[in-house]
């Protein structure tokens, strides 16, 4: 149904995300692969991820995903340390963390681990402690987030009734700029926000969103963009299974202004370490407008200019997305649009 949506386009990139693919059996995940190379135009060198748990990687999972065509793994460790896993009510423990690493590093070169930092019980010890965990194992690739506690969530329930110590705030940045320092002394790339690579490891996937490549999303809640526009599917599985069943692609659209295109390159480039392009929309009013709104950031150290890109300094990523909304362009069209209906 969704076959003509990238235009015959190369596909680059396949991700296999969100919630956890890695439950699924060999057969199913395999079937599903197939079906992609038999639709779309995959380029042969293109990156393959799977996100997985470390309880679900056993040695002969993981050899019939590599059979399937998978080429990267990312892997959601989280913590090496007990405490921290049962905190977060994670279904691993630190023998598994530890463990779906090992295992791996046998069969794949190009793997990414998740880490989460800012837990009220991890230290700036144990925080290092982590670190120096995905060094032992050479692991490529990092994404590192600090805990978010998202409303009706049961850590937020519980936060609420002051049955757990609440998020601080200090604490996260302090983890953030230590993690920033030793990453760099270990030879990676901060390329972007949340994400550490090696030379050559960088996620082409993630990637692609960061610098606005078109990418289609398929199943439920799944998001795809084309250029002009951005479609959304309904995240209810049985309204979604039921309108794939009638030959309905069950989402929501909108037409992005060229506004809203602006303010997107905006939170997007402000993310990566290349930075944003003054001279992207080759709109010199543009240009001059995010320079003006720059200089007082600038000037309190959060960013710097360099060769016509704004980019954000170590201080400046503590506040990235605040930042960028404050250089958001105002749509006027929009605007007037939602006040006359």
């Amino acid at each position: 149904m969704r076959k003509d949506y990238l235009k015959g386009e190369d596909v680059e990139t396949v991700y296999f995300g969100g919630g956890t693919p890695s439950l699924l059996d060999t057969a199913g995940i395999s079937q599903l692969i197939e079906k992609i190379f038999s639709i779309f135009k995959v380029n042969a060198k293109a990156e393959i991820t799977i996100e997985t748990n470390p309880d679900d990687i056993i040695n002969e999972k993981i050899k019939e995903w590599k059979k399937a065509g998978f080429n990267r793994l990312s892997i959601g460790i989280q913590s090496f340390f007990e405490e921290d896993l049962r905190w977060m009510n994670r279904a691993h423990d630190s023998e598994q963390a530890e463990k779906s690493m090992q295992t791996a590093i046998k069969y794949f070169d190009n793997i990414t681990i998740d880490l989460i930092y800012g837990t009220p019980l991890l230290t700036n010890e144990r925080w290092k402690a982590n670190i120096d965990k995905a060094f032992a194992h050479n692991i490529p690739h990092l994404s590192c987030y600090a805990l978010t506690v998202e409303p009706g969530t049961p850590l937020f329930k519980m936060i609420r009734k002051e049955k757990t110590s609440d998020i601080d705030p200090d604490k996260q940045s302090e983890q953030f700029l230590l993690l920033m320092q030793w990453m760099e002394d270990a030879g990676y790339e901060h390329y972007e926000i949340s994400n550490f690579a090696k030379p050559a490891f960088r996620s082409k996937h993630n990637s692609s969103y960061w610098q606005g490549k078109k990418y289609l999303g398929i199943g439920p809640a799944a998001h795809s963009f084309d250029y002009l526009t951005r479609q959304w599917n309904v995240s209810n599985n049985n309204i979604y299974i039921d309108s794939i069943n009638k030959g309905i692609i069950p989402c929501e659209k909108e037409i992005l202004t060229p506004v809203q295109k602006i303010n997107e390159y905006i939170m997007t480039s402000l993310r990566t370490n290349e930075g944003l392009d003054l001279k992207h929309t080759n709109e010199e009013a543009v240009g001059f407008e995010l320079r003006a709104s720059s200089q007082k950031f600038i000037e309190k150290g959060l960013m710097i200019e360099e060769q016509d890109h704004l980019k954000l300094t170590r201080e400046g990523k503590l506040l990235a997305d605040g930042i960028a909304a404050d250089l958001f362009l105002f749509d006027q069209d929009k605007m007037m649009k939602e006040a006359k209906s």
